[in-house]
């Protein structure tokens, strides 16, 4: 296992309109060109997990940020309860497309300015929410790749912008994912055949959603150690 040495820090970003959108970054702390990285939360905030995932990322050797989506009427640093979803309702149900749309775009731009990251290599990954975001960001700044782990509400809502994607697109679902239904999961991978998209579509059969966080019941450790390395090879290659 990587033990690169990093550096975290907590940002404040601007976007217009709204109140200022934290973010959590981790890197490596070397000066080194490196691949930037945009990690984008579950619906219970850049929480406890999420920074653990994002500082994994930068110890195998990405600038990575994870900026708080929920910054328009949750306080900063705000983190849910996994297993209270009505502590994430108020912030998660008014959070549109559009309002994701645009924290992509100012935390991209953010990632290509730094004088550290390497601008035509800057990718995406998300889970849950963050999933949908990821697939989002495919569509709208020019990634290099991007990761949607169980990623709702990209059918039926998203599959419009499917002709949009500019990069290859990995596709992580839980078979037993009861959020998000068989056919749904169909229709997103139909799209992208449909648009001729590279895309890569990985269901772990005995996994429910939210496997890969190790916070949450339906963690599975073997279909999260599988999850890690294949979004690994995925981005790097």
């Amino acid at each position: 296992m990587s033990q690169m040495e990093i550096l975290t820090e907590r940002i404040e970003l601007q976007v217009k309109g709204t109140p200022p959108m934290m973010a959590f970054v981790a890197r490596p702390a070397d000066s080194e060109p490196r691949a930037g990285l945009l990690v984008f939360q579950e619906a219970y905030g850049v929480n406890a997990h999420i920074r653990n995932v994002t500082e994994r990322f930068a110890r195998e050797g990405y600038v990575a940020v994870a900026p708080e989506l929920f910054h328009r009427t949750a306080p900063p640093g705000f983190e849910g309860e996994y297993g209270n979803f009505a502590s994430v309702t108020p912030h998660y149900q008014p959070l549109t497309n559009g309002a994701i749309a645009q924290d992509i775009a100012v935390t991209y731009e953010w990632l290509r300015s730094r004088d550290q990251v390497h601008a035509p290599n800057i990718s995406s990954v998300g889970f849950c929410l963050g999933g949908r975001a990821s697939f989002l960001a495919n569509t709208i700044v020019p990634l290099k790749s991007a990761v949607s782990f169980y990623g709702g509400g990209i059918a039926p809502a998203l599959l419009d912008s499917a002709a949009r994607l500019h990069a290859p697109q990995l596709l992580i679902w839980g078979g037993l994912d009861k959020h998000i239904p068989p056919e749904q999961r169909k229709a997103v991978t139909d799209a992208l055949t449909a648009n001729g998209k590279v895309y890569v579509n990985a269901e772990f059969s005995n996994a429910d959603h939210g496997f890969f966080c190790d916070e949450r019941s339906s963690y599975n450790p073997v279909a999260a150690r599988q999850a890690w390395a294949l979004t690994l090879e995925f981005l790097r290659s």
